[in-house]
């Protein structure tokens, strides 16, 4: 193999080790929740004004909890979720993930067991946009506020 064959399949293999893993670290920091969608609407089927009232109602009636989740280094993360009616004033769920620039899937960090996985939709320096993959109509909407890890 000539000099340059070599130098060109050593830099292809580069690309295919480091590409990945500096993509998956731009997903590194925290998270805001600042929007989440529900199939509610799709469920239940505004086909009469009471329905589409009840709806708006239920909606209005949300706790609209405050979900932070942090990223870290390692494929580690944790989730803090503000819990309005509690003693405790928010929860911290601690989880391993693993993003491949389409989906990110959640696991257990005990059992390592699947909790979810979320489709990507759009994905920006200060926002991402996800659905569940088994239900598409639910989708949350985050923006990042810190690149900390």
């Amino acid at each position: 193999m000539s000099t340059n064959g070599m130098k060109s399949t050593f830099f292809i293999v580069l690309l295919v080790l480091v590409f990945p893993v500096s993509y998956a670290q731009s997903l590194i920091g925290t998270w805001q929740l600042v929007k989440q969608t529900t199939c509610l609407n799709d469920e239940l089927g505004a086909e009469d004004e009471e329905t589409e009232e009840l709806i708006v109602d239920m909606h209005s009636n949300s706790t609209g909890t405050n979900s932070v989740i942090r990223f870290k280094d390692h494929t580690s993360g944790e989730e803090n979720v503000r819990i309005m009616d509690s003693r405790k004033s928010t929860k911290l769920n601690s989880f391993l993930y693993k993003f491949d620039g389409n989906n990110i899937y959640f696991l257990d960090k005990k059992s390592k067991l699947l909790l979810g996985s979320y489709s990507v939709e759009n994905f920006t320096a200060d926002s991402l946009i996800v659905s569940n993959a088994s239900r598409p109509c639910e989708t949350k909407i985050f923006v990042k506020i810190s690149d900390k890890k």
